[in-house]
């Protein structure tokens, strides 16, 4: 009798057991990263789904602001709200959407998206600008682990250029909103240690340009190195300049990497702030492909339909206009150039005009067979919308960025005075939302390809990048609160 009773609490305790780790995994497999890089994935190619029919606030929530020093001296600016690019995160865990957001006031939030309850923050020692990249570590050892933000920041307030360690790239724990790991950013001729672009992984590494302007690969499942501090530090397992003497010449130190790589099969590609775009093999390691534009490059890459890059250029350094370029990086680099999509010139703030955001494209929305499109906005205020895969004849063709060549030019299907803007406009389905200094704006591209505005809000302005998810959209101002708008 007492045997047959341990068999059946044996049994009992296994199908408790089983029932646990199926409910377990059912919970792990009910999470799900959304839009967990800056404009949503490997290609630069998806910023939500749903997108609104309105602009009406469902809640707004109170990221705060944070003084950041600008230069070696006493320059010192209190930034609120969310910067450039500062477009949010979103996770849906256990089936709550929650935001991770990149604060001006130093911290790294994680919100409630249907109330805009502060879940945790992560306190950094600068100002927060760019947008994180969210990993999934499927092999943690800690469930609140499962989950890391990769995310950059300004060298911090304390530090110099000439700081021995400055940690402006940490990984911080979605679970648990601990720090896991920290990067130094080493001094190199640019005259930025900050970090800003959004990293892609790929196998467990980590490839990303940092604003010092190297593009360094992270093993993520090496050992990690403990410093003085008491901290965890990464070691970079491989480094790339991007930049040449001749660019130290005539950039001096603003030779500040701040974009995203974009992938194409088995190529990264890197547009710098030394003028290069650098393309870089994954299979041999390397950088094998150059073209170079002179300007200032900010604004990410974004990959098309045909397996070209969209790269947008700011008028500095550059005789030109500045503008949106599509390279064909499959080609020679002499031969790469389709078109040249000039903007006007225009003196506002400290630019000198042309694009500083990036592109998007409807690629990833476009399955009813429409015009492939792409959309930026410029500094000279308008939104526009071309389409991306139609040479304008009619037009001839138009100088490059150093007036040393002509090329032609893609078909204007649109545009639209918005004010000037820094931020990226994305495209979901028919709709295109816009932001800029002078507000938020909703269009809807009409069957004839015009844009039809739906709503606006004006009277305070942006620079961040929104997402729009479940007819929500979420976005970060400049009045200090992040926003959610719509249905």
């Amino acid at each position: 009798m007492i045997f047959h009773k341990r068999i059946f609490l044996s049994a009992l305790f296994i199908i408790a057991f089983c029932a646990t780790s199926l409910f377990s995994q059912a919970q792990i497999s009910d999470d799900e990263v959304i839009i967990g890089t800056f404009l949503g994935n490997e290609k630069r190619n998806y910023y939500g789904s749903n997108p609104p029919d309105n602009l009406n606030i469902n809640w707004k929530h109170y990221l705060g602001e944070g003084i950041t020093i600008i230069s070696t001296g006493p320059d010192t600016l209190l930034w609120k709200g969310s910067g450039w690019t500062g477009q949010p995160l979103l996770i849906k865990e256990n089936n709550e959407l929650y935001l991770i957001q990149a604060s001006l006031d130093h911290n790294l939030k994680k919100i409630k998206a249907t109330t805009g309850e502060l879940v945790w923050e992560y306190k950094f020692d600068d100002v927060l600008k760019g947008t994180g990249t969210i990993w999934e570590n499927n092999s943690a050892k800690n469930p609140e682990d499962r989950f890391i933000i990769l995310q950059g920041s300004r060298r911090g307030n304390d530090k110099t250029m000439y700081s021995k360690i400055v940690p402006s790239f940490r990984a911080i724990s979605y679970g648990s909103g601990k720090e896991l790991w920290r990067l130094n950013i080493r001094k190199t001729r640019s005259y930025s240690r900050d970090m800003d672009a959004s990293p892609l992984i790929i196998n467990d590494t980590i490839y990303t340009p940092l604003e010092n302007s190297t593009f360094v690969l992270i093993d993520l499942k090496a050992k990690f190195e403990v410093g003085r501090d008491g901290k965890n530090y990464a070691n970079i397992i491989q480094e790339s300049l991007l930049y040449k003497q001749q660019d130290v010449l005539k950039h001096g130190g603003n030779l500040v990497a701040e974009s995203s790589p974009a992938r194409i099969n088995d190529h990264l590609y890197i547009p710098a702030g030394s003028g290069w775009v650098f393309g870089y093999d994954l299979i041999k390691k390397r950088i094998d492909w150059e073209y170079f534009i002179g300007s200032d490059i900010d604004g990410s890459p974004v990959v098309t339909g045909d397996d070209c890059i969209l790269v947008s250029i700011e008028k500095q350094y550059i005789d030109g206009n500045g503008g949106v370029i599509k390279l064909n990086p499959a080609k020679d680099p002499k031969n790469a150039v389709e078109w040249f999509f000039p903007t006007e010139n225009v003196d506002y703030e400290s630019w000198e005009g042309g694009v500083i955001g990036s592109a998007s494209v409807n690629d990833y929305y476009n399955k009813s067979g429409r015009k492939n499109l792409a959309s930026f906005i410029a500094l000279d205020g308008f939104l526009y919308l071309v389409d991306y895969s139609e040479i304008d004849n009619s037009k001839g063709q138009v100088w490059g960025p150093n007036n040393k060549m002509k090329f032609p030019t893609p078909k204007l299907l649109d545009k639209f005075d918005i004010g000037p803007s820094i931020s990226t406009p994305i495209i979901v389905d028919n709709k295109i939302i816009a932001a800029s200094y002078s507000g938020l704006y909703l269009f809807r591209i009409t069957e004839n390809y015009t844009l039809q505005l739906i709503d606006k809000i004006t009277g305070f302005g942006f620079e961040a990048t929104p997402i729009v998810y479940q007819g929500k959209l979420y976005i970060g101002a400049k009045d200090g609160y992040l926003y959610c708008l719509g249905n």
